[in-house]
């Protein structure tokens, strides 16, 4: 059961500290699983999903009348809420899931040694994982179903603003659990709000958490990159850039920077800024501008730009570094693809950025010389998703350079040995 109460701090130790024991005793029989048991708890968390539709909802309806009632932000809400359509996405996610190749065991390399010895490097699960996240109440189902998936146990921690969905979500992943024969403990969720258990999973849980992925906010995101004694799977924002060249198709410009703004502007996938080729202003930026505000955004932009659009208000400098997570976006002419790629690289946070051309060698100087996690041509940025990358679901985006950069899905939570097979071979 939930504890929404503050404990001692004495009293959260002691239960993070039994909670990290359990889910290491979890993991060692859920790295032996076969595919076909991890699969078949998987199917079971969606069918169980899919009947308690309504208990889930039940339980959300109150986490969103406390988040109305806190004042959370319209972005945040959104993230929150589900409906019956978003708690059948995320039944069939985990579905996606259980469909995709085990990469438990999978042979990543082999190679013979002139001594006869014969070398393999085989994925292996990364042990037990913890996730903290903020009013997302899908990261729990996407979460447990990819760390299972990859023989890994979990330990879930989520916002108090989701705490009631997030619970409901999570008896299903039990239910499914036991179905398929796997112990309860391989995903368990954190049964208190009190920010003292975030503390403990950062400090590594005496050795029991191998690595912590944060989804949500800057300020999460930082204490867990700051505090954290275990490695860590982020990234900080989502400050993401599309670039329109001068050989961008202009209907192909107006509906892709549409979507990427105004498809869902919470997410980290959202467009935050918009740059135009200066070759183009005359004939590109208007209609694109005129597209967005038609769909409710507010436009920050550059004095060269308000000259041609009017409406828009004035961008500060801080605006080029800001993730708005809002109906807001800001724009700024640029010299072609070369002052794009300056303007990205001093002012992106290395998450997503886009370019519209039909230039190969625009296209191919962008993906060349920007060095971000996700890189898009002709495409929305709302693409930048491991369900939409085929991954069935992602446990997060990583902006990092080490293990892991991108969608964080099975394969990325997986590590690997290695096996050397001999004849007897001995080392002069």
């Amino acid at each position: 059961m939930l504890q929404t109460n503050r404990g001692t701090d004495d009293g959260v130790a002691a239960l993070m500290a039994d909670i990290g024991r359990r889910a290491r005793a979890a993991a060692r029989p859920l790295a032996m699983a076969g595919t076909a048991q991890k699969d078949r708890a998987l199917e079971a968390m969606a069918d169980a999903l899919i009947t308690r539709a309504g208990t889930i909802l039940e339980a959300n309806a109150i986490d969103m009348a406390n988040g109305e009632e806190a004042g959370l932000k319209p972005s945040f809400l959104d993230r929150l809420k589900l409906t019956e359509e978003r708690i059948e996405g995320i039944a069939q996610s985990i579905r996606d899931i259980a469909a995709l190749n085990d990469p438990i065991g999978e042979v990543i390399a082999e190679w013979n040694r002139p001594n006869g010895l014969h070398i393999e490097r085989v994925r292996t699960p990364l042990g037990v994982i913890g996730v903290i996240y903020e009013s997302r109440p899908n990261v729990t189902a996407d979460a447990g179903a990819l760390c299972l998936k990859a023989g890994n146990a979990v330990i879930l921690r989520g916002g108090s603003d989701s705490a009631n969905s997030s619970a409901a979500i999570h008896a299903c992943l039990v239910e499914g659990l036991e179905a398929a024969g796997l112990p309860r403990d391989a995903i368990q969720l954190v049964p208190t709000t009190d920010r003292a258990a975030v503390g403990e999973m950062l400090k590594g849980l005496s050795g029991n958490l191998d690595v912590i992925v944060p989804r949500g906010g800057r300020s999460l995101v930082e204490r867990v990159q700051t505090e954290a004694r275990v490695p860590v799977f982020a990234h900080l924002e989502g400050i993401v850039h599309v670039y329109v060249d001068r050989s961008a198709k202009l209907d192909m410009a107006v509906e892709v920077t549409r979507n990427a703004k105004m498809r869902r502007v919470g997410i980290c996938g959202a467009a935050e800024t918009l740059l135009v080729d200066r070759a183009v202003a005359d004939t590109h930026l208007v209609p694109i501008l005129e597209a967005l505000g038609r769909a409710g955004c507010e436009i920050r932009a550059s004095k060269e730009v308000r000259a041609l659009y009017p409406d828009a208000k004035p961008a500060a400098e801080a605006d080029w570094t800001t993730e708005y997570l809002a109906p807001i976006i800001s724009v700024k002419l640029v010299d072609g693809v070369g002052d794009a790629i300056e303007h990205i690289e001093t002012h992106s946070s290395h998450h997503t950025e886009a370019i519209i051309a039909e230039d190969k060698a625009a296209v191919a100087r962008f993906f060349a010389e920007i060095d971000s996690a996700i890189l898009l041509h002709n495409a929305s940025t709302q693409f930048a998703d491991g369900g939409e990358f085929g991954m069935g679901a992602e446990i997060g985006i990583a902006t990092g350079r080490m293990h892991a950069r991108g969608p964080v899905g099975v394969e990325q939570l997986t590590s690997f040995k290695y096996r050397v097979r001999g004849t007897g071979q001995v080392r002069p």
